[in-house]
């Protein structure tokens, strides 16, 4: 059967469908860019309590955000319970002083879809019906010590009796036109009683004309009414758009509908509220609040225009939304101003979530769990909710706007002073858009793996945009993130776009050799500054500073050591051997067309012996130097004091295990195909042998396959290493590597400096410590973008040692495992992070009853930064759906084999384990449909009930009403208040079917065992795929994931 595209991949190649996604932001204020204090003091500087009152500079954020991708037209969902005292806008969450471990959001959201073209986005918010509990989450949270956990929403009475909204938010893009949007509320009301309910649609025109730069000069953009249901938008990129509304039907078949009030104000700061100045405007940002809340008709804008509007829905008749009840509001972006046909836009989100199953199904298509795939796919969602339009001007942001205020001489206590080129005006994927709404340099890279399998062509513009000369620093450093560009993340950019290379290789079919040529000319840059600014004494050891791991080391790494010295780094080291086998790698695969690189290749290859050589075996006057303990047979840092004795850190953490990254096999074949290469390793082989024994498995005796094997580590370092990463006494978690050995929890390091005592304890959950804002923690916990370059360091050992190597997995347990068995062990330990187990309780929800086994609670995976090392709970920002989404690429590459949490561990013969289904026993005819596309919580194909307006047009239509008619009918209806299928017209069975109250829309294939038609097409492609599927051996890993082959 041909390859046939679906709908999604060939939207993605038309980059007009990028023009509009989910890119607004969730937390605008206290962010460093909009930061204009002398201290650099964000959180104070712009609390959550300004942030309705006063207009951002940079950005915009809200709820379920949707814009264009330079923020300029902003649409966003806010609610009101009638108890609130203020709009539910935007997220809600603690700063960093009132956390007892950080700043962290207190709401219940999920990213449940998305498509990477964003035809289809679907988003959950728990929306409490009593009043929302601000004070008691920021009192309760300040009174807990760092050894406590977090006060949660959850532990408050907010979902007690299930008195929430079930808030759900779709959007939608019309079949031939990307700039066509639809969009979808849906509220129900899970609880006992009638609830009130205000749902406001928000657009908003991100302020650009209030600061005297370039924008300014720009026609200033205006919002304005059109009648009862429309609202105008002209803007100079866009022209004339128009935001349209439907009535909402009723709760019952004969309630009258509900129609919008239209708001206007302006997107101004109240300065009045803020400073008690007097406001430059009539109409300022935080109008609605006081018009919905405080029922001041003064505050909004009689003549029905501004730069913000909102389309008011009060669901208040008769106490509010009954009990089990729902709500539903539909309104659409569009060119033309007609009004909304509401089947139509129905049948629109039915058909974009079929083409969304469609497309996700082709990305893993194999027999995976339920369970697996709806994890993997809200991994997907998460990930492309993340999206964010980011900007920032460092010459406008330091001096100041030409129209404002100049800011303290030391600009933000001179934070970001070395950074003036910068000019960022981009999409960009976030790690969290609530706790970190900004980019993290190493965070992007574990980013674009995922962002691969379903965007490989977002994935490469990532890169390439960090790498960019409105990005990276003159002297060749790539910016950290916007609290301190200036720190060091680890060098993992050239092997993410390798990766992505790969990848999208191995899925598409497309070998992007001008993306590796661009971006390797830059990589070379920071290749450079690493070397020129981190290898401090040009011995080929390295410094960084934190580099990503906070709190890991005895000391802040980030700052002069208290001993006085400096740090040599086992883990800078190993980053930076690792760095050039991955530039080795590229300028091989550059070579294979541009011959030149083979000298390129050369000096990498050579300048990872020097760096292997002086980690592992450096001697100075007969004393060794070297970064790995003889005795511990470990990794550990060390001070190198004045004197220029060494002292080491014995601290068993990921800075050990770190060099196991720095691994490559190099075919024979591959050999032959460079003879400059060649000949070049054979002469450093033969005139510096004693170096090359040290570091090179021999030239001689091959592996596997008679591959070569360039390595920090030889075997006998690999075993020992092993032996304790594979230790459940001291890495090996049930749910992953630890990042800090369990040993240093009965063994804490404990050094004494000046009188000032420095522990370093094993801490499985939080930290204790403030350091680096202690909202992280890497004594113990485990990560996922460090556990993933584990798995493949042990995948590409197997590559040379093959299957005859094997270790004990875990230690003490007697089996004895190949590593390429213990790189699937450790990738569904990662795994059942997210799975139910057999009592229903996933490990990232803790011993949370009501998210474990609530059955509106139960199906949502949070995403977390980091998780517990002995519970699995999750911790940090929760939602992290940027480097955690990598488990995406585990499912799609060993999900088939994983068994259920908490049953025996993969035996050696996989084929006996206890799996989450039998992956065995191929589909064939009906069977298959157990494997079909499901669209996961809320599917997107369940019809809601329409407006009187709504169904009036469909029964004029059906019955070929002419215009007389059809305005008789019409008048008839408005005098009447007719219910919505009131009209005393007959519609033919057809409409009967479509106005049943949840029924399915007349969707073509999201499986449903009771109603959906099953699309016949798809259904032979699954079957296709099927029998080409076969469960892989143990045994096969496959180098062209990891390195150059010769094809």
């Amino acid at each position: 059967m041909p390859n046939r595209l679906t709908k999604e991949e060939l939207r993605l190649k038309d980059p007009k469908y990028r023009t509009w996604g989910p890119y607004l932001g969730e937390r605008q204020w206290a962010t460093v860019r909009e930061d204009y204090s002398h201290d650099g003091d964000a959180w104070s500087d712009f609390p959550f309590d300004h942030s309705k009152s006063r207009a951002y500079r940079w950005g915009e954020d809200g709820l379920a955000g949707v814009c264009d991708d330079r923020q300029l037209v902003c649409t966003s969902m806010a609610l009101w319970n009638g108890h609130d005292d203020i709009l539910k806008e935007k997220a809600f969450g603690v700063t960093n002083s009132q956390g007892n471990h950080g700043e962290d959001v207190k709401e219940l959201y999920w990213y449940l879809d998305n498509t990477p073209s964003h035809s289809y986005m679907k988003y959950l918010y728990k929306y409490p019906q009593g009043k929302f509990p601000y004070k008691q989450l920021v009192d309760e949270n300040g009174k807990r010590s760092r050894l406590e956990d977090e006060y949660e929403i959850t532990d408050t009475d907010a979902f007690k009796d299930n008195k929430y909204f079930d808030v759900v938010f779709e959007m939608a893009k019309g079949d031939d036109d990307p700039e066509e949007l639809f969009f979808r509320i849906t509220a129900y009301n899970r609880g006992p009683e009638t609830a009130p309910l205000h749902l406001i649609p928000h657009l908003v025109l991100r302020n650009t004309w209030a600061w005297g730069t370039d924008e300014s000069h720009l026609a200033k953009p205006i919002l304005r009414k059109v009648d009862d249901f429309t609202i105008e938008v002209d803007h100079a990129k866009f022209g004339k758009r128009y935001l349209v509304f439907a009535p909402a039907p009723g709760y019952f078949d004969h309630s009258p509908d509900v129609e919008p009030q239209l708001l206007f104000t302006e997107n101004e700061t109240n300065t009045k509220r803020l400073y008690n100045q007097p406001n430059k405007h009539a109409y300022v940002k935080d109008a609605f609040h006081d018009y919905i809340i405080g029922q001041d008709k003064s505050v909004v804008n009689p003549e029905e225009f501004g730069t913000k509007a909102c389309a008011l829905f009060s669901f208040e008749e008769n106490g509010g939304v009954p009990p089990g009840d729902y709500v539903t509001i539909r309104y659409q972006l569009t060119r033309n101003l007609e009004d909304i046909d509401e089947y139509e836009l129905d049948q629109v989100f039915s058909r974009r979530q079929d083409e969304a199953d469609a497309f996700y199904w082709k990305v893993s298509p194999m027999p995976l769990s339920d369970e697996l795939r709806q994890v993997q796919r809200q991994a997907f969602a998460g990930l492309l909710w993340t999206k964010q339009y980011y900007h920032f001007v460092h010459n406008y942001w330091s001096r100041g706007d030409p129209n404002t205020p100049k800011p303290p001489i030391n600009r933000a206590n001179g934070r970001n002073k070395d950074w003036t080129h910068l000019y960022i005006d981009d999409v960009l994927s976030l790690p969290d858009k609530w706790e970190y709404p900004f980019f993290a340099a190493w965070d992007t890279a574990f980013h674009c793996i995922p962002f691969a399998m379903i965007d490989p062509g977002y994935a490469k513009g990532q890169i390439d945009l960090l790498l960019r000369e409105w990005y990276m620093h003159p002297n060749g450093q790539v910016p950290a993130y916007e609290w301190n560009f200036s720190d060091v993340n680890p060098p993992v950019h050239a092997w993410s776009a390798y990766r992505i290379y790969k990848i999208e290789r191995k899925m598409y079919g497309v070998e992007d050799i001008d993306f590796l040529e661009k971006v390797f000319h830059k990589l070379m840059l920071n290749f450079s500054w690493w070397v020129n600014r981190k290898d401090a004494d040009g011995n080929n050891v390295f410094a960084g500073g934190f580099l990503g791991l906070d709190n890991i080391g005895v000391f802040n790494r980030s700052e002069d050591l208290p001993t006085g010295g400096s740090l040599e780094q086992a883990d800078s080291t190993g980053w930076m051997a690792f760095f050039s086998l991955q530039m080795l790698n590229i300028a091989l695969e550059l070579a294979k067309t541009r011959p030149v690189y083979q000298n390129i290749a050369s000096k990498f290859f050579e300048h990872f012996i020097l760096i292997a050589d002086a980690m592992s075996h450096r001697e100075e006057g007969g004393i060794s130097a070297a970064l790995w303990d003889e005795k511990d047979l470990f990794y550990y840092d060390a001070i190198r004091h004045s004197d220029n004795s060494v002292q080491s850190l014995p601290v068993r953490s990921l800075v050990g295990l770190i060099p196991l990254y720095a691994s490559l096999t190099l075919e024979p074949e591959l050999l032959d195909k460079f003879p400059d290469f060649k000949k070049r390793l054979e002469w450093f082989s033969n005139k510096r042998r004693a170096i090359a024994e040290r570091n090179i498995a021999s030239m001689d005796t091959r592996g596997v396959g008679e591959r070569l094997l360039l390595a920090l580590v030889d075997k006998d370092r690999l075993i020992a290493i092993l032996d304790r990463m594979l230790n459940e006494d001291e890495f090996l978690s049930p749910y992953g590597i630890r990042s800090l050995s369990k040993y240093h929890k009965d063994h804490p390091f404990e050094m004494d400096v000046n009188g000032q005592k420095y522990v370093v304890e094993y801490l499985p959950g939080e930290s204790d410590s403030g350091m680096f804002g202690g909202n992280s923690n890497w004594r113990g916990p485990i990560w996922f973008p460090t556990n993933f370059l584990l798995v493949e360091a042990l995948q590409r050992f197997y590559l040379y040692y093959g299957p005859d190597l094997k270790v004990e997995c875990p230690k003490g347990s007697g089996d004895y495992l190949n590593l390429a068995q213990c790189a699937q062990e450790i990738q569904h330990r990662l795994m059942h992070l997210f799975l139910p187990d057999e009592n229903g309780n996933r490990a990232c929800n803790g011993t949370n009853k009501l998210l474990n086994q609530d059955p509106l609670f139960k199906d949502y995976v949070p995403f977390f930064e980091y998780f517990d090392a002995d519970t699995g709970r999750g911790l940090g920002a929760s939602h992290q759906c940027g480097w955690t989404a990598v488990v995406a690429k585990w499912i799609h590459d060993n999900g088939v084999s994983c068994r259920i949490p908490k049953t025996p561990k993969t035996p050696n013969n996989r084929r006996s384990s206890v799996f989450l289904h039998d992956s065995e026993r191929l589909v064939a005819g009906d069977d298959v449909q157990q494997f079909y596309p499901k669209s996961g919580p809320f599917p997107g194909n369940l019809m809601r009930r329409k407006s009187g307006k709504s169904l009036l047009n469909l029964t004029v239509h059906a019955l070929d009403l002419d215009e007389e008619e059809q305005e008789n009918q019409s008048k008839l209806s408005a005098a009447r208040k007719l219910p919505t299928n009131g009209f005393g017209l007959a519609t033919n069975d057809a409409f009967q079917e479509e106005l049943s109250e949840l029924g399915p829309t007349l969707s073509t294939t999201s499986f449903d065992s009771n109603h959906a038609p099953v699309d016949a097409d798809l259904l032979d492609q699954i079957k296709d795929a099927f029998s080409r599927y076969k469960l892989k051996d143990d045994d096969d890993v496959s180098g062209d994931e990891f390195e150059c082959k010769n094809f």
